[in-house]
């Protein structure tokens, strides 16, 4: 429970009462590699922090084609967000990609740390705003970049999972197809 309370302090302050009173709405688990935490038709109870391990957050269209919305991994929150907010059933698949850990939280329990503790509502909010920042940021990186500027975004952002990641998956995350991003990871 350290990292998640470092994880809070990177945006507000919180003391020792208070940061016992945040625990109990949390749940440690342990995933292994190739594990779902939310398939496509599960309800979305949970939005999960990332304490270890690296995870895929996709879609599957009509076709069975996999479009990857997000990878996660250390301090990153990840969940079907409109299935979760929403309590409704997944659309999106969680897949964890290497063995980690997770902290589970309930919208209920979210709500309630947000009425209890004014400094949680406030970090949720920063949290939320920064995730819509970095998908609007996403989605028009795929709007008007060409293949080789996303690469280029995508590595500069996060050089650690270009070298964890299959490049497999990071071409579908990029919206290329496998053969142009070996042109372009081989690029001088």
């Amino acid at each position: 429970m350290e990292k998640l309370r470092k994880h809070i302090e990177e945006i507000t302050a919180i003391t020792d009462e208070d940061f016992e009173a945040v625990k109990p709405f949390f749940t440690i688990r342990k995933v292994l590699k190739h594990q779902y935490l939310i398939q496509q038709g599960d309800e979305a109870k949970y939005e999960y922090l990332i304490l270890s391990g690296i995870f895929r957050v996709f879609y599957l269209d009509e076709d069975g084609k996999e479009h990857i919305v997000q990878f996660a991994t250390e301090n990153w929150w990840m969940s079907d967000y409109i299935a979760y907010f929403n309590q409704k059933k997944a659309n999106m698949y969680v897949l964890c990609m290497e063995p980690g850990e997770v902290l589970s939280l309930t919208l209920e329990g979210r709500e309630k740390l947000a009425t209890i503790l004014p400094q949680m509502e406030h970090f949720f909010r920063v949290k939320l705003t920064n995730g819509y920042m970095a998908l609007q940021a996403r989605i028009v990186s795929l709007l008007s970049s060409n293949p080789q500027q996303r690469y280029e975004e995508f590595a500069e952002l996060y050089p650690d999972l270009i070298q964890k990641i299959p490049k497999k998956y990071i071409a579908e995350y990029l919206g290329v197809s496998r053969e142009t991003l070996s042109r372009l990871y081989t690029a001088p």
